[in-house]
């Protein structure tokens, strides 16, 4: 080896990023309950056969915020292959570790003695395995309880307030190049809107000045777990939020395969957003070939290498518009069928193809999106029948749309338009209040959209009861502390009770 090899060597950190797994996704289906395990196994072979010093997982692990037995099982049988062995962890952590990881232990995994870890897991959450309960735990809590994953960027908000962090980086360290991640998991979008634009609500913590290394020398990563599409301002996290300081974002959440680094203008930082490594969605930006990175970082430059991943499931997608088809007969139902079924052929057809040129074998995943203004529906089950043991996905191949309408300046889309199957849960309340003119008397809409985020991913089955519940006790101590109830005229306690609302609503935002 010449001494620029080698000195490249010492002197690189060499970093597999991924996002979004969802372990446990689909594992009731006979026919895709293993594709998310798969692709976990690959991720960790691609980053074995790279020579990868760390793994940094950017959130959603797991599918859902309280996996499985087996779910769990399984995820621990692949870290345990992978990262437990006697391959020597060649940087150093030169931060507060008690500070970088929330546990018992406080200190990275691969240093603790009892242990051979020699592929070390960095991971944030992500809102389908966020905290939850009373001890706010995780999932991912419990696989860093087990050391076989170092969970960082968990953050302790407390109150209905916007509430105040401090994100410190844990500080890596590997020859001359000194790495400084921040991480930050899954915080309810409105919440960290409402946090990114009040002064000091977020501080991010800048390395020490030290002999021989100065704050300028660290190239500072932020991993994060938030919408960036921008749907609704409230609901998604503008990039220029973020402090200029950075050099390189990952972000999560998004599924989208965007995994080239894309310059953010007027930032100085790049953002890869690597998408997931599972198909949650039958939608077309799902279907796009799959990605990982390969991240080299030495100095303050940095080297991308995309790597594609082979074990996900072909998904083929296309899009029909009945009324531009010259063969369909709008009064003939039957034509609209033998249309549909020369289109999916088609994508199995395709599919096979490429399968021939050395992808997986798989049973692909097939959508067709229809948009039928004009036509009547068929339906998609009866459909998918006949497709039972082509496709793994027979049940739902047929996703049914109208074109939108425009009304003045602004289209309207429907709800499959504007947002991810996978994301029709977060509508939030606000969102549905707003619509429908509502005027809420008694409960606040924030405490409503957080009983119903979860309700739904936290399985929090009293949630509403408790929201309800926490509100009309306030209500109550505050008009009893306030008069004399005998005096109360009835429009006096509705006055009162409104009263008791703008209070609450006032301390949320404050």
């Amino acid at each position: 080896m010449d001494d620029t090899s080698r000195d490249e060597g010492i002197n690189t950190i060499r970093i597999l990023v991924v996002t979004d797994c969802h372990l446990g996704y689909m594992e009731k289906d006979e026919v895709r309950r293993h594709d998310s395990f798969q692709a976990s196994e690959e991720i960790c072979s691609i980053a074995e056969k790279n020579q990868a010093k760390f793994v940094l997982l950017g959130g959603d692990l797991f599918h859902r915020n309280k996996p499985s037995r087996a779910t769990l099982v399984k995820a621990i049988e692949i870290l345990r292959r992978y990262c437990l062995n006697d391959q020597l962890v060649q940087f150093q952590v030169v931060s507060d570790q008690t500070v970088n990881f929330a546990n018992l232990f406080g200190h990275v995994n691969y240093e603790d003695p009892h242990f051979n870890v020699g592929l070390p897991v960095f991971s944030i959450h992500g809102n389908h395995d966020d905290p939850a309960g009373v001890d706010n735990l995780s999932a991912v809590d419990i696989l860093s309880a087990c050391n076989l994953v170092n969970y960082f960027g968990k953050m302790d908000l407390g109150g209905s307030g916007v509430g105040q962090i401090a994100v410190h980086p844990i500080l890596i360290r590997k020859g001359l190049t000194s790495v400084a991640l921040y991480g930050l998991g899954n915080i309810r979008d409105e919440r960290l809107n409402r946090m990114f634009q009040t002064p000091h609500a977020v501080q991010w913590m800048r390395p020490e000045a030290r002999e021989g290394c100065q704050v300028s020398d660290w190239f500072n990563i932020l991993v994060l777990h938030q919408n960036r599409v921008k749907t609704n301002p409230k609901n998604a996290i503008n990039e220029h939020f973020l402090p200029r300081f950075l050099d390189f974002i990952v972000w999560g959440h998004e599924h989208e395969c965007l995994v080239d680094p894309q310059e953010v203008p007027g930032m100085g930082f790049h953002i890869t957003q690597p998408g997931s490594s599972v198909a949650t969605s039958l939608i077309e930006s799902e279907s796009k070939q799959k990605h990982l990175l390969l991240l080299e970082i030495k100095g303050n430059q940095y080297r991308p290498t995309k790597i594609p991943l082979n074990s996900v499931r072909p998904f083929e997608y296309t899009e029909v518009v009945l009324k531009d088809e010259p063969d369909i007969d709008p009064n003939d139902h039957s034509s609209i069928l033998e249309h549909l079924d020369k289109v999916v052929k088609k994508l199995i057809e395709r599919s096979s193809q490429k399968a021939n040129n050395g992808s997986s074998v798989k049973l692909p995943l097939v959508r067709v999106k229809v948009d039928y203004s004009g036509f009547m529906t068929i339906n998609p089950q009866r459909f998918g029948q006949k497709y039972v043991g082509k496709v793994a996905n027979p049940q739902d191949i047929l996703i049914f749309s109208k074109s939108s309408k425009k009304f003045g300046k602004e289209a309207k889309f429907d709800d499959s338009e504007r947002l991810r199957p996978e994301e029709l849960n977060q509508q939030n309340i606000e969102a549905l209040v707003a619509e429908s003119n509502l005027k809420m008397e008694v409960l606040p809409v924030s405490d409503l959209d957080v009983a119903l985020h979860n309700f739904v991913n936290k399985d929090e089955k009293m949630a509403f009861y408790s929201c309800v519940q926490y509100n009309l006790e306030g209500t109550r101590s505050k008009i009893a502390c306030d008069s004399d109830l005998v005096k109360f005229e009835e429009d006096d306690i509705i006055l009162k009770v409104g009263e008791c609302l703008e209070v609450r609503i006032f301390n949320s935002f404050t």
